[in-house]
């Protein structure tokens, strides 16, 4: 449970924040809006995750600080538009939480992992449904500025789970060790290097080549 001390924590970090875009602020960050400031989530994200992976907990005590500025930044952002706050973005994360996890906080007795998710993602879809943010394909949501490879394992994962990949197509589990497919990617991205292809435009346009059959196969209903 939350103390006070905790409180008064988050209420100074959104009191700095306010200061720094108010008239006497900051003249940096009094002149950013959403735009301007959006990329730097993507290079947050890498710095916490190069913490995480060296098992830095000082760089990642770091990196989360610098990360909830960003949204602490786009909170302070939308309240001066009249859109949101800090304290709305809270509350929907928590009622969420809440919703989503019927068996933990509901009369839900799922148990087994997988048909959490198969619950996670039918209530997640009857939120959504006849909103702007319906996702009317099993393949949507995937945001487009991912890397590669992290939109081609999304997409893989997506497709996997609306049962729309042909068996050859799905791999044994066990098909390679981490130490071999780590191998094999770091010696695809030396030929591809060798030769001047640019390995990230290569796996984005065959995933999106993929994605598109995908699509199609959802559409006729074949499983």
């Amino acid at each position: 449970m939350e103390n006070k001390n905790d409180l008064q924590d988050i209420e100074n970090l959104l009191r700095i924040m306010a200061r720094l875009r108010s008239p006497d602020g900051c003249p940096w960050d009094r002149e950013q809006n959403h735009q301007t400031i959006a990329p730097d989530l993507l290079e947050e994200s890498a710095e916490l995750l190069e913490a995480i992976e060296t098992h830095d907990d000082e760089g990642m005590l770091e990196e989360l600080g610098d990360l909830l500025l960003q949204i602490v930044f786009h909170s302070q952002l939308a309240r001066e538009r009249n859109a949101f706050d800090f304290h709305d973005v809270v509350r929907v994360l928590s009622e969420k939480l809440i919703r989503r996890h019927p068996h933990v906080f509901g009369n839900s007795n799922a148990k087994d992992i997988d048909v959490i998710w198969e619950q996670w993602e039918r209530i997640k879809k009857e939120e959504k449904s006849g909103t702007d943010h319906e996702r009317k394909s099993a393949l949507d949501g995937i945001p487009p500025t991912l890397t590669a490879l992290m939109r081609a394992q999304k997409l893989f994962k997506k497709a996997n789970k609306a049962k729309l990949l042909d068996p050859e197509e799905i791999p044994s589990a066990d098909a390679m060790t981490q130490e071999q497919i780590t191998d094999e990617l770091c010696r695809i991205a030396r030929i591809a290097q060798l030769n001047g292809w640019d390995a990230e435009s290569l796996l984005r346009n065959e995933t999106r080549r993929l994605e598109d059959d995908y699509r199609r196969r959802e559409a006729s209903g074949r499983k």
